[in-house]
């Protein structure tokens, strides 16, 4: 993998970029951080990404250690020393080396910044004509009482484990169900439904990742007339779907065709699904 890495602004190379085990993104998982792609070779969603990241940061008092704009300047850049016709971008933002360990954030001493470019592995095309499965996983995450539960923050523990459970079970995506039995989103993604002709999907009040993705599906949706609805789902109704389909910066639009070891609708990718991938594809072009 051919990699380019800046750390505070400073291109290294990727078998050198190294950040101190007393960060505490390190130690604490006390971080945020972006994840997105280019489309025909652009970034067309930096500016909400960033956007994201910088709320996501003030969520949790990460200090930016540089204007948004100058973010911009050097994700461009990294992107461009990569090389790649289509590159994968990760920008993440730790609160910095300790002075001390300790849970003390005024321990830290200055917020430290990285970005890393790969060239973009895309998911497979038959994800899109056949669909994935994915099962339900109850989770009970600390975050999502606090004022960081709609920020992209580093600590992902628990995906992890609901990813872990959702390969056992030999599938792709793990849907994350709350103590009231309500899905959340996805491990990686979020999540929509086709109830009744209607579009579902949860509203950001419900402690989701505010996708950037999601809110372009969101847009397409609207552009094609589709009913919507923000509201909770339950894991019952959620059963009862006539399609499922996640969202996310890499895979963009995705149907789910089996859950929880059962047939989603037809147990084939439907109309909803193939219309918001189209529409949201056009979307992307034009931004």
């Amino acid at each position: 993998m051919l990699a380019s890495v800046m750390i505070d602004g400073q291109l290294v190379p990727p078998e050198r970029a190294q950040v101190s085990v007393f960060d505490r993104g390190f130690l604490y998982g006390d971080s945020v951080f972006e994840a997105l792609r280019t489309h025909d070779g652009r970034l067309a969603l930096l500016g909400e990404h960033l956007a994201r990241l910088e709320r996501s940061a003030a969520r949790v008092f990460i200090p930016l250690p540089v204007p948004v704009a100058a973010l911009r300047e050097e994700v461009e850049a990294t992107v461009l020393a990569q090389g790649s016709a289509e590159s994968y971008v990760r920008v993440v933002l730790t609160r910095g080396v300790a002075s001390a360990l300790g849970l003390d954030p005024e321990l830290a001493e200055a917020p430290c910044r990285v970005v890393i470019v790969t060239p973009l592995k895309l998911p497979p095309a038959e994800i899109y004509e056949q669909g994935i499965g994915a099962i339900t996983f109850r989770i009970e995450r600390p975050s999502d009482a606090l004022s960081a539960a709609s920020a992209k923050i580093g600590n992902y523990l628990a995906s992890v484990l609901a990813m872990k459970r959702a390969r056992a079970e030999g599938a792709s995506e793990a849907l994350l169900e709350d103590a009231h039995g309500n899905i959340l989103e996805g491990s990686t993604s979020n999540v929509f439904a086709a109830l009744r002709g209607t579009l579902v999907t949860p509203p950001e009040t419900a402690a989701i990742l505010p996708g950037i993705t999601r809110a372009r599906v969101l847009e397409a949706a609207r552009e094609a007339n589709m009913p919507v609805e923000l509201r909770s789902i339950s894991r019952e109704e959620l059963a009862q779907a006539d399609e499922i389909c996640i969202t996310s910066s890499i895979r963009e639009v995705v149907p789910v065709v089996k859950l929880d070891g059962r047939a989603v609708g037809s147990g084939s990718p439907g109309p909803f699904a193939r219309e918001l991938l189209r529409r949201f594809r056009q979307i992307v072009r034009r931004a």
